[in-house]
Formats: structure tokens, sequence, C-alpha cells
């Protein structure tokens, strides 16, 4: 239990921290926009290259990546299915699908692996589907939609390389795919910058939160609803039912499966909606509602499974 509450203090704290900022307004009036952009195209891809140059890819065949994968996908296609019946439109329906299913399994995922399943390592088979999979064509589908000049054919497909946080993750695979060690002088500047990712995200996710009405209303409440019903209650539910019932997972790996499961939406999905300027409301408040609805969901998950 110390650890579902620690992981949650330190998100709250961070974010406490970005709305006082944005309350007395210190970074003017862009500093939101500029800590978004320093998130997603400098911290997010070194954070992402130099978690994944360093992690055992042997990890990601296992029953419970199936598991996560399964989830995962069931929970996004439920949303993109009812988004295509009420026309919500591309971007806005990828924002959407993200938010119903890609679990915070960086910094909050992480603290929560350690004080309650034991081991950080737990949580790099959804944090490495999430990074080498989703994430990348998730952002894919976000610039192919985009307002502006698509380009020529060969240009739209090669968008996977040309965005940071697909690059920093495809980059991060490959070194540690190949066995290359990076040399201290090149690995610590970017672990350095790559620090700055959660902060910033939490800071500029505080800042949007000034002036801003209570979520769940306005012309996002049924979107809002409908993914936060799919991350906190859908996805650890599917999760169980699969990884009981079909993989016959026990115990401990059982407990794993449905607390990653259970994390709420992850903050970097707000940077994702605000670098492309699509469904940002809908991102921040299914963020926000999801991890206070995913306190008392992992208690009770501890409680039952541990």
């Amino acid at each position: 239990m110390q650890g579902v509450l620690t992981g949650f203090a330190v998100i709250a704290v961070v974010i406490a921290v970005g709305y006082g900022i944005g309350r007395r307004g210190h970074l003017g009036d862009h500093g939101r926009e500029v800590l978004t952009k320093l998130a997603f195209h400098v911290a997010s891809p070194a954070l992402l290259f130099t978690t994944l140059a360093g992690t055992d890819l042997s990890v990601i065949f296992s029953s419970r990546l199936l598991v996560t994968a399964l989830s995962t996908a069931a929970m996004a296609g439920v949303f993109i299915t009812l988004a295509v019946v009420r026309r919500w439109g591309v971007g806005y329906t990828t924002i959407g699908a993200l938010c119903s299913s890609y679990v915070n399994s960086g910094n909050l995922g992480i603290p929560i692996a350690v004080y309650v399943l034991g081991d950080a390592s737990l949580v790099a088979p959804v944090l490495l589907f999430q990074l080498v999979l989703v994430a990348p064509a998730a952002v894919t589908v976000l610039d192919l939609s985009g307002e502006g000049d698509k380009g020529p054919l060969w240009r739209r497909l090669l968008t996977p390389l040309r965005n940071p946080i697909a690059v920093g993750s495809l980059s991060g695979v490959a070194v540690s795919a190949t066995g290359v060690r990076i040399p201290a002088p090149v690995l610590d500047p970017l672990t350095l910058i790559g620090g700055m990712s959660v902060p910033a995200v939490l800071l500029a996710f505080g800042i949007s939160l000034c002036g801003s009405t209570m979520p769940g209303r306005g012309p996002d409440r049924n979107p809002v609803l409908l993914s936060v019903a799919l991350k906190s209650l859908g996805q650890p539910a599917v999760a169980w039912a699969l990884a009981a019932g079909v993989f016959g997972l026990r115990g401990a790996p059982l407990l794993d499966v449905v607390v990653t499961s259970a994390l709420p939406a992850a903050q970097n999905l707000y940077t994702y909606a605000s670098a492309y300027g699509v469904g940002e409301r809908l991102a921040r408040d299914s963020i926000l509602v999801s991890t206070v609805i995913s306190v008392p969901v992992l208690v009770v998950v501890a409680a039952v499974l541990g």
C-alpha cells in the first residue's frame, strides 16, 4: 500500500507546484507551451533512448506482455468503435484511445513496481510495448491526420523516422539489440536531459489546470467518461480475465499484470495532445480523473490479489 500512496504523492506534489507556477504567472503566458515542447522534442526522446538502450529486450517475450497487448487493444478498440459512430475525428479519437489504454508505466509505474511488486523490472514489458509500438504508431497517426501540408506519399510513409518520440524509442531499441556500449561522455548528458521529461510534463499539466473548469463537463464530457471507465475499470478487468482464465497466471504474476493494467492514463499523453493541438481537454481531464480513481482501484487489487 505504501508504494501506491508514495507514487501518487510524488505526482500530486509536482502537479501542485505546476499549478502554483501557473497561478502566479512565473513562466509567463507561454510557460506551458515551452515546457510541453521541451518535453516532446528534447527531454522525452532522450529519456526513451536511455531507458530502452539499457533494457534487456528479452523481457518482452512473455505471457504478461500478451495480456498487456490484448487488454490495451481491447480498450482502444472499444473507444475507436464508439468514436467512429459519433464521428469524433481521427486525431481526437487517437488521443481518446490512448487515454483509454496507455498506462502510466514510467513515473508512477516504476515506484509502484518497486514498493508493491518488489521489482522495478516487472514494469519493463508494458513500458517497452508502449514505447516501441503504441507511442510511435499513435504519433504517426497524429502526424498523418494533421491539418498541415502532408507532402508526397513517400514522405508520409517516413513519418515515424522524423518524429522525436519514435526516433528516441527506436534508437534505444537498436542500441539494446546490437549490444553497443555508449561511452559515458555521450550517455551521461542524454541521461541528464532525459531527467527533465517527467517533471516538465507534470509541471505543464499543473499549469494547464489553472482557470480550467471541473473535469468531465462541457462537450468533452462523454469522451472523458468513456475513456476513464475503460482505463480505470475495463482494462484491469480484462487483464485479470485474460491472465487468469486464458494464460493461467496465479499469485505474483497475476498481481503484476493486473496492477500494471490498473495504472492511470500516462501524463505524457497530454504532451502529445498539446503538441498536436488536438484533444487537449480530453487528455487533461482523462488523466486527472483516472489518476484519482486508480488510487482505490490499486488498493483493492493489491488487497485482493496480493
